[in-house]
């Protein structure tokens, strides 16, 4: 039985697309969907993100699970501007901009700072968290995701898209050094820090949708103590190779998930070639969307696949392979999302 209701297309979608491979996974009944009771955000604001009243939902299967996230935007609303007050959802807070610079298409590194007296708390900026920044000149606001946080230095950094219909990126696009930006937050937009509930957490992201994943990357995935029993899974998508996040945030990644394959499988494919050269040596591109066999893979892994022995034994142990809690977090244009949700 469904314990929420989500939008009925979508539902019906993905139960009819999911269901089979699931029972195929852990042999059991039909997924169930529980605990609605969380609301997400997107990790970055335009008129593109996807707006259907999605909210947090659990596919629990018999003896195993998985879960699918979508990092979605929270309806906007009205607040207050204080200079004196530390950082908080309730009110918008001034930050100035340290530099703004070009980042490939019609992207950029927005990089803002925010004095000490601002700051919040180390215990309010726990991953994954955004800010809600506002357009003072028409008044609206969208949600984006920091990089990296919240530094020593009171530093945030944002890879922000200029989008044809998004107000709000093209406003952030011309704004210069020493100019004010106003934001309120933090957003907790899903907690993961100190959770080892989960054996795999694989992320499903379409441009900008990258920024949430980058965030957890270097909070809690480039940290292994913090979840040592997870693994990790990150596929990326552009539409070419020119329009992949820049260097300074895929290197890391790449650099990572080869020398620690245990922890984290970094995959990046792009639409098309359209010849143009991506902003780094990537070892490898794949050619075409995210298919349904690249999310399978993530899910049945090879080393729990039954080894030679096991097919002339009596009893094959695939308790491990039933017992995998499985997340699955998916973030990007309203376009991507659907492809990865009806079309993967």
């Amino acid at each position: 039985m469904f314990v929420f209701a989500w939008h009925s297309s979508i539902r019906k979608t993905l139960m009819n697309r999911w269901t089979p491979f699931l029972r195929r996974l852990s042999s059991s009944p039909p997924c169930y969907l529980r605990n609605p009771s969380k609301r997400l955000f997107s990790s970055q604001g335009t008129s593109n993100r996807v707006s259907l009243p999605v909210k947090l939902g659990l596919l629990s299967v018999t003896g195993g699970s998985l879960a699918l996230y979508f990092l979605l935007p929270d309806k906007s609303r009205g607040a207050p501007t204080s200079t004196r007050l530390p950082l908080s959802p309730s009110h918008f807070t001034p930050t100035t901009v340290l530099e703004n610079l070009d980042s490939g298409g019609p992207t950029k590194l927005l990089r803002l700072n925010l004095a000490p007296e601002l700051r919040p708390t180390a215990d309010s900026l726990l991953p994954i968290w955004s800010v809600y920044i506002k357009d003072n000149d028409i008044q609206v606001e969208r949600p984006y995701t920091p990089l990296y946080g919240l530094d020593d230095e009171g530093n945030m950094l944002f890879w922000i898209k200029k989008y044809p219909k998004g107000e709000v990126g093209r406003w952030l696009h011309s704004k210069n050094p020493g100019e004010q930006i106003e934001l309120r937050g933090p957003i907790p937009t899903w907690p993961l820090q100190g959770d080892n509930k989960w054996d795999e957490v694989v992320m499903i992201s379409g441009g900008t949708g990258i920024t949430p994943f980058i965030q957890l990357f270097f909070s809690t995935i480039s940290k292994p103590h913090l979840t040592p029993n997870t693994q990790f899974t990150l596929l990326h998508s552009s539409r070419r190779p020119g329009e992949l996040p820049p260097a300074e945030l895929l290197q890391p990644l790449i650099d990572f998930s080869s020398q620690n394959p245990q922890r984290l499988k970094f995959e990046l494919f792009v639409d098309a070639d359209d010849g143009a050269h991506p902003p780094l040596a990537v070892p490898k591109l794949h050619i075409g969307r995210i298919a349904e066999k690249n999310i399978k893979e993530c899910v049945v892994a090879e080393q729990e696949r039954p080894s030679w022995w096991q097919w002339f034994s009596k009893k094959r142990d695939l308790d491990a392979v039933q017992r995998r809690k499985v997340l699955f977090l998916v973030c990007g244009p309203e376009p991507f999302v659907k492809i990865v949700l009806f079309d993967a």
